[in-house]
């Protein structure tokens, strides 16, 4: 049976064709454990004292939740035993925190170990995502990997169910966490993202401060049946990345953080390295689009691990048309 299948069981005997490393099983599994430990912090934050601000900021400029701190400590702290492991690239750290001489074949750990932590207060669903690269050469220091160089992917969402969503390449699979147990089993396998859709998800306080591409496309969803697009759409927005793709893996639609006149000059909202590639990583294993606009996210060459860039990503049809109207608004006027 499906609900059968265990993590392990699934990365020793189903997630590759020509099976995986040892070491990344093992650096998987230790993704999962710090994910159950972070789950659970959730659930106990308010008999714990753990909700509220840390009282510092990130290297981001923001503010930290106390489970911001937590998670990160946590990722750190279970991952870094992994024997393989060069290298933790957090949103919370400022730096790369190197925990070895670096081996070729070594891997890469990039994680936001806490999105979506402004909705920790009004008990809505959050989220972790993580991204796996490898070390090219001995010695080597490069932790600006472009996206299609990753090994594997996924998030884990805390929500009614915890669930682990994973990718090592080779499709899009859920695993949902058994209470009592704490093992993670495959419930979802096969995941993928119908081409077409009647969603969106984009913050609309944002209307005054879009490109005309991306207000064309939000207007003609919002004019319904009777508008260009013949049909009505239902748009939705939790402010969580993960909360919102979970959505568009398990029914489709599209998401946007497009660039802006608010978030330009710092590149766009979301971080590259461990927010915008493991997440279009997952969704072309599911069969949908990830882009910037017009360029394809997983061939953004990084230029700092920090890095800020826009994000469209979900159902193929509604990518690609976001696409052709970016790509519209980019050619000269003709001359009279």
């Amino acid at each position: 049976m499906t609900q059968a299948i265990t993590l392990r069981n699934f990365l020793t005997h189903h997630a590759a064709p020509d099976g995986l490393d040892p070491d990344l099983i093992f650096l998987i599994e230790d993704i999962a454990s710090a994910c159950r430990v972070i789950g659970n912090r959730l659930r106990n934050a308010a008999f714990e004292g753990n909700h509220g601000l840390a009282g510092e900021t990130n290297v981001q400029g923001e503010d930290q939740k106390k489970l911001d701190v937590i998670a990160d400590e946590t990722f750190a702290r279970i991952c870094g035993n992994s024997r393989r492991l060069a290298a933790l690239v957090s949103e919370e750290q400022e730096d790369a925190v190197w925990l070895k001489q670096p081996e070729a074949g070594d891997y890469l750990l990039f994680f936001d170990p806490l999105d979506g932590s402004s909705n920790i207060d009004v008990n809505l669903s959050v989220g972790s995502i993580f991204s796996v690269c490898t070390v090219a050469a001995p010695g080597e220091r490069d932790i600006l990997k472009p996206g299609h160089t990753q090994r594997c992917a996924g998030y884990a969402i805390y929500g009614p169910t915890m669930m682990l969503v994973l990718s090592v390449g080779d499709g899009v699979f859920g695993f949902s966490c058994e209470y009592g147990t704490g093992d993670f089993r495959l419930t979802h396998p096969g995941m993928s993202i119908p081409e077409k859709t009647a969603e969106f998800a984009i913050n609309t306080s944002r209307h005054r401060l879009w490109d005309q591409p991306v207000r064309r496309y939000v207007e003609e969803c919002l004019a319904g049946e009777t508008g260009p697009r013949g049909r009505d759409f239902n748009m939705r927005w939790t402010a969580s990345m993960v909360a919102d793709v979970h959505r568009i893996l398990i029914r489709g639609g599209v998401f946007l953080y497009p660039a802006d006149e608010g978030n330009r000059a710092a590149g766009g909202k979301l971080r590259l390295l461990y927010e915008a590639n493991p997440m279009a990583f997952l969704v072309e294993q599911a069969g949908g689009r990830a882009t910037v606009g017009r360029t394809r996210i997983l061939d953004v060459m990084p230029e700092n691990h920090h890095q800020r860039v826009p994000v469209i990503l979900g159902s193929a049809e509604e990518v690609t048309r976001l696409s052709d109207y970016h790509a519209a608004s980019e050619k000269p006027a003709t001359a009279p």
